[in-house]
Parts: structure tokens; sequence; C-alpha cells
């Protein structure tokens, strides 16, 4: 095998196995979290030993110099040179990763679970070793660095312009019999998405999804929310841009209603902001997370609201108390049945909810970082939901 060119030396073998990633940053959050920096195509990066070598081509060689945690930048051509020195006319990604190897004296592979089958099947028949890595690559990635508490932050900053646009639309409103009306026209969840969309771009991030669903819309939590939105019925907006820069999210949900609240609605609401206070109350470093959870369901047990299945569906608080947050949207840890104790420095959503149609639903979220006392709070907007 030819050896690399001078300009880009590689040190001694390295111990076995070797971590060995082909993906692009988007598909792969663990080679974002690995590398440091956002690449669109499909790349070969490896941890060998304590070093991260990344093989990047032409357009992105650059780039990765003067953005990624990479400690050795490898050309891709370089490779591809090495893999036609051994008879290869027109290199693959596995003849690249078998120039690699040989160059490494690498002949096992760990790999994570998404990695491409054909690919792991062609490196096979090179006589490659690859070892598929059950669960997390990087289970570290659950406790979060300072750095990445302060990228989340910025994600829930940019998710409050988001409900600072969206509140004042609601606000501008005329409520005219069951209409909200707004610059003439009737006030719809897509022109309200697309009022908090442009916040959020200038604020820095994108909320591709956001949720802003009225009435019994509401009712099913992950419904986008579409048509017209209503007078006197609650309206649960729920924002969660990716950060331009760092590629963190922020996740924050918030409930409005325009107009006239009735004692059930604000019955509802009060329940769902108790809930959250309770949980969040118990969030620190070496609780079970389904104590967290447990707290939720006590003050709605408390209150008379039940959840049940019906022939529509589930009513009631039906889902988890919240979620990891961090380069992915839903994370580990999980908070909700599952028992498991919670890490400082873990950042998790806390964001109870009830739906039931007829009524109409609730969710509040907000993010915290799990210390060794109070939770830290990572997201800020007002809980004033009733506007007259």
């Amino acid at each position: 095998m030819t050896p690399l060119p001078k300009h880009n030396p590689l040190t001694l073998p390295v111990p076995k196995p070797a971590l060995l990633f082909y993906d692009d940053t988007q598909r792969s959050l663990d080679l974002r979290y690995f590398c440091g920096f956002e690449v669109h195509d499909p790349f070969i990066a490896v941890r060998a030993g304590r070093k991260k070598i990344g093989v990047l081509n032409a357009l992105e060689f650059g780039r990765a110099l003067k953005e990624s945690t990479f400690d050795q930048i490898i050309p891709l051509e370089d490779l591809n040179e090495a893999a036609k020195a051994s008879g290869i006319e027109q290199p693959g990604p596995a003849d690249q990763i078998e120039a690699l190897a040989g160059i490494l004296k690498i002949k096992t592979f760990d790999v994570p679970e998404n990695f491409p089958s054909a690919l792991l099947l062609k490196l096979i028949k090179k006589g490659i070793e690859i070892d598929v890595i059950d669960g997390s690559v990087f289970p570290q990635r659950e406790v979060k660095s300072e750095y990445e508490a302060r990228a989340i932050r910025d994600g829930n900053r940019c998710a409050a312009a988001g409900f600072a646009a969206a509140e004042q639309m609601l606000r501008d409103t005329r409520i005219m019999g069951r209409r909200l009306v707004h610059d003439g026209r009737p006030l719809t969840s897509e022109k309200v998405r697309t009022a908090i969309q442009t916040a959020c771009i200038a604020a820095g991030g994108f909320p591709a999804d956001a949720i802003v669903a009225g009435g019994d819309q509401a009712c099913d939590p992950h419904c986008r929310g579409n048509g017209a939105l209503r007078p006197h019925e609650l309206i649960i907006i729920d924002i969660f841009p990716r950060m331009f820069k760092t590629g963190y999210w922020g996740d924050m949900t918030r409930t409005f209603l325009r107009g006239e609240a009735s004692d059930d609605q604000r019955k509802l609401v009060k329940a769902v902001a108790d809930a959250q206070k309770a949980a969040l109350h118990k969030v620190k470093a070496g609780v079970m997370g389904n104590a967290v959870h447990a707290e939720c369901n006590r003050v709605f047990d408390e209150r008379g609201f039940a959840t049940e299945m019906t022939p529509e569906g589930a009513v009631g608080f039906f889902h988890g108390t919240g979620h990891g947050l961090g380069l992915d949207i839903h994370e580990a840890p999980r908070i909700g049945a599952v028992k498991r104790r919670l890490r400082k420095g873990t950042v998790v959503t806390i964001e109870p909810g009830l739906y039931y149609p007829g009524l109409g639903g609730c969710r509040i979220e907000d993010v915290v970082q799990v210390t060794d006392a109070k939770p830290r709070m990572l997201s800020r907007y007002s809980y004033k939901w009733e506007l007259r």
C-alpha cells in the first residue's frame, strides 16, 4: 500500500478496534458530535486511539481545517491515489477505507448501528473485521458541557422570539363572532407558523415543524395545526428551532387563548401549570425520571383529570413528561414511566399536558439542566395565556 504524502503524515499504529463512520452530519448526529461541524455529504471519519481523523474532499478540506475538531484531516484525493496504486481504477468508499485501514494497520473497526449495510458488506468482503456497536456510540452525549448548555439556551432564546411574534399576532386580531380576524382575513395556523418561522430565522434558527394547533386539533399532541384559529379556544404553540451556528435545538411550548376562557379551561391550564411546577421541583441529580413523571400524574389525579383510552383515542395525560435535548430534538434520557436515574448535567424538557376534545388541550414546556440542587432553567418566556 502506498503511504500518504509527507504533507499529511499519520502516526504509529493505533489500538484496535478503531471507530469508523461513513455518513453525513445531518443523518448521523453522533458524527456531528464527533467532528464538531456540518458536512452534508457522506465522508469517512475514524477515531484511532485518542486521535480523531477526518477524510475530506477538496470541497470541504479548507473548511474542515477551520471549523472541525479533527486532530488530523486527510485529503480524500490522497486515499484515492493510494487505492489506485493497488490497481483500483475508480475507488469507492470501501476502497478508500481499505486504503486508510492499510496505512493505519487497522484490521477491525467498530461502526454505529446505522452504518450503511451495503458498505459494511463490501468491507467484510475485503477482509476487514466489522463489529456493530449495540446502542449509543457516545453515551456521554447525555451530559452536556457548559458550551452545550449555552447553545441550548440560545435555541430557546430563538424559540422565545417565535413566541413573541405569535403572541403579538394573536393580540392584534379582532374577534368577529366565531372568527379571529387579522389584517382583514381569518387568522390561521399557517399564518401564525409563518410569523414564528420568520422571527426565528432572524434570531438565528429555524423551526421547520412548529406546532400551532387550536381547539380539538391541539388534543393530538403532534398535530401541526391547520386552518382557522377560533376565539375562546385553547391554542398550543410548540416551537423547536435548530440553531444555524451550533446545530443545537431549543424546545418550548406555551398555550394561549384569544378571548374569554371558561372556568373549565382555566382549571385545565392551572392543573398543567401546577403539574409542571411540581415536576420541576422534583428534578435533581440522582432522582429517578419516573418519580418526576409521577408528580405530574399526582397533580392531575388530585384535580380529577383522568387519563383513559376512548374509541376516538386517548384523553388526559398520555405522553411522557420530558426528553433529553441537544444535537437531536429527542435524545436520552426520556422522562416517563421508565425507571432511569437523572444524571448531573443532563438537559431535559419538562412538558406535561392535558387533552380533552371539546374542552381543548394545554401543554407547557420548559428546558432545564439537572444539577445537585434545583434545576438550571435554560428557557424563558411568559406564561400569560389568556389574551383578552
